[in-house]
């Protein structure tokens, strides 16, 4: 194998794949290695930790096909000190080591047989399930896979759900204490009626690689199958499915409401923080008291935390209220990623009763829903 690419191209793809290295710890030592392998004119760098795969193409000068696995973290370290001009790659097959050249520089650096690097799954098919705009894949994503749980012991919750329905989209996370869902029209009606389980940690990396993509990124899926392909012009991102079946989400959100209030998303987080300075050392409960407008005003929530040890904290906001009031107690956590997930400048907060979930929702904007269990009241 010889090529030559741009430093800045290469660092770049290094940094795009990281994420899907495994540590020195795995259970096989190779996957703590890059696969550098030239396909058809470009250089295709490849990790993996087995649960989740990224490929990604970079622009290259073949002069020689070639395939090699060298330590990815030592390589990455190696052409983060280059300087940004062409790198030369060139492969000695029989020791399987590879020089890296840059101007004056040479580094030698010793790999394995690019056969010893396991290949990631193949997706049966091609034809995309959906296709969308990056930054909708990315928005979407944001919105949803922290809801997900992190506790291996429940690991369906650890998933978000991927459906398809006719002609939308619908991801969804909950982790028990606290449900995400986005809803997204599709242009067209899907071939196939599908939920697969993703983990919430590969969306999450999906939602970083793509980051600075402005085109469409494609979901391939083989109804059936264990696995899942998000591909670009560039890049592949392939993913284990969770096995299992999704909790039946649509039971907890609730369809209607005694009391809604509308409130600036801005003020409402400042509220939140504040609340939180005390909450957090007494369970990270914070109260919320909303009252109806009354002849001499506006509704208002109050929202309050008290600390045995700390001392307490009351913010009052002015708000459209819709309804007879009532009190609830949050978690404030819950309550802080809620609002900064609606994105919204006024949020909706909805509500029943103390017992009941709290559903926040963007103004002005269809298709997300974020739901906190409530906490109980001392």
């Amino acid at each position: 194998m010889k090529l030559t690419c741009m430093q800045d191209d290469l660092k770049r793809g290094l940094a795009a794949i990281s994420h899907a290295v495994a540590g020195k710890s795995a259970t096989l030592p190779v996957l703590a290695n890059v696969l550098l392998a030239t396909d058809d004119g470009r250089l295709k760098l490849t990790a993996t930790n087995l649960e989740v795969g990224i490929n990604r193409w970079i622009g290259a000068n073949i002069a020689q096909a070639g395939a090699v696995a060298v330590p990815a973290k030592l390589l990455a370290d190696v052409v983060g000190g280059l300087p940004n001009d062409k790198v030369t790659l060139t492969l000695d097959p029989k020791t399987q080591t590879l020089r890296v050249e840059c101007g004056r520089f040479v580094s030698n650096i010793k790999g394995v047989d690019a056969d010893e690097f396991p290949s990631l799954p193949a997706v049966n098919t091609r034809a995309p399930l959906v296709s969308l705009p990056a930054v909708l894949w990315r928005e979407a994503i944001e919105q949803v896979a922290f809801a997900a749980a992190t506790d291996e012991s429940r690991p369906i919750l650890t998933g978000v759900l991927v459906r398809t329905r006719d002609q939308q989209l619908t991801l969804v996370a909950a982790d028990g204490f606290r449900l995400a869902m986005r809803t997204i029209p599709l242009a067209e009606t899907v071939a196939h009626a599908v939920d697969c389980l993703i983990p919430a940690r590969t969306l999450a990396e999906l939602a970083r690689i793509i980051g600075d993509i402005e085109g469409d990124v494609a979901m391939v899926y083989t109804p059936g199958g264990s696995h899942v392909l998000f591909h670009t012009e560039n890049t592949e991102v392939v993913s284990r499915l969770i096995e299992g079946r999704f909790p039946d989400f649509e039971r907890i959100i609730p369809q209607q409401y005694l009391t809604r209030t509308v409130l600036d998303s801005t003020e409402l987080a400042k509220a939140v923080k504040l609340a939180s300075f005390f909450a957090s050392a007494s369970q990270n409960v914070v109260k919320l008291k909303i009252e109806p407008a009354g002849e001499m005003g506006p509704g208002r929530v109050v929202l309050s935390a008290n600390s045995a040890e700390l001392g307490d904290n009351t913010s009052e906001l002015d708000g459209s209220v819709t309804g007879d009031g009532g009190v609830i107690a949050l978690n404030v956590k819950f309550l802080a990623d809620a609002i900064a997930a609606v994105g919204s400048n006024q949020i909706a907060f909805e509500m029943q009763s103390a017992q009941s979930p709290a559903v926040f929702k963007p103004v002005g904007h269809d298709g997300y829903i974020h739901i906190v269990m409530p906490m109980s009241m001392r």
